[in-house]
């Protein structure tokens, strides 16, 4: 797996750790602030790898069709 895909699945692992956590009826509200932030910042990040591996496999694709070599 390349590097980014790695750290791909290291953010989404992470922000699912992180709902689990937000999901204690007993955590402090300031806490659960903190931790939806971090959240959404983990997922805002995997985003963009996601959308550079999109990019990416459309670059080939494309380079691969203008060269005839697709099917």
């Amino acid at each position: 797996m390349s590097e980014s895909g790695k750290d791909f699945e290291e953010k989404i692992e992470a922000a699912k750790k992180i709902m689990e956590q937000l999901m204690d009826p007993e955590i402090p509200l300031q806490k659960s602030v903190k931790l939806y932030k971090e959240g959404m910042e983990l997922l805002k990040e995997a985003g963009k790898i996601l959308e550079e591996a999109k990019l990416e496999v459309e670059t080939i694709e494309k380079s691969e069709i203008d060269e005839g070599e697709l099917f």
